[in-house]
């Protein structure tokens, strides 16, 4: 079932007011990169951008992809010698509001209101990663991929009479980096559910003809929509 983007709370929308610099960021650049300090929130007002983390052997494990209307930073408040754990690489050309830091832990001491709501926002973050971590650990390459698929459809879904358009442009590569596998692995596994009839292309980009099949192979849990996301 497909459910609305993921866009800023009402209760965060004062975080708009706060002093910040508008800064436009070409495809393939990064707002920011692991091990950088954290100086920065982000909200995306244009584009799409990708958070990864690559392993020391170079591999590279895609957790979300935010959008317009999205905050995105992974920050760690009153923490002065923080530094990133992720890669926040451009996917599409992105413009961002950058709000300063210490401007937001200010501004949090003295509004209860937007620091409880913005508590929530880190915390619903946090368990987001948390289910995508167990569906790659516990469910084995099946269940990283189908479970990815699924994510997909509930963050990028559109209602087709043949089944749910994931409507954004990724290639084999793109999938094999939100699983963490090889991409031949992801291309065989594709393949297989082609003939299946379970997924199937439109427009050069994946739809996904039965979901049910998808949840029942992997024994779905049934999360929130709010959580079984990928952005």
């Amino acid at each position: 079932m497909y459910v609305e983007k993921d866009t800023i709370s009402e209760d965060l929308k004062e975080l708009l007011a706060l002093p910040h610099h508008v800064k436009s960021f070409a495809k393939d650049s990064y707002l920011f990169q692991e091990g950088d300090k954290i100086q920065h929130l982000f909200f995306l007002t244009k584009g799409k951008v990708q958070l990864n983390k690559v392993s020391s052997d170079g591999r590279e494990l895609t957790l979300r992809i935010c959008g317009e209307g999205q905050l995105l930073g992974e920050v760690y408040l009153y923490s002065p010698d923080a530094n990133y754990m992720l890669d926040a690489k451009v996917k599409e050309d992105a413009t961002c509001y950058m709000f300063p830091i210490k401007e937001l832990e200010n501004e949090l001491q003295h509004n209860p209101k937007l620091a409880a709501a913005f508590m929530k926002w880190m915390c619903l973050n946090q368990q987001k990663t948390q289910t995508r971590f167990r569906d790659l650990l516990l469910n084995g390459k099946k269940g990283a991929l189908y479970s990815t698929l699924i994510r997909l459809t509930n963050s990028y879904g559109v209602e087709k009479a043949e089944g749910i358009l994931i409507d954004v442009h990724l290639t084999n590569q793109d999938l094999a980096n939100f699983c963490g596998m090889a991409r031949e692995v992801t291309n065989r596994m594709l393949a297989d559910l082609k003939k299946q009839q379970v997924v199937s292309t439109m427009d050069g980009k994946l739809l996904v003809r039965d979901v049910a099949y998808l949840k029942n192979e992997i024994q779905c849990e049934h999360c929130p929509l709010t959580l079984c996301r990928i952005d």
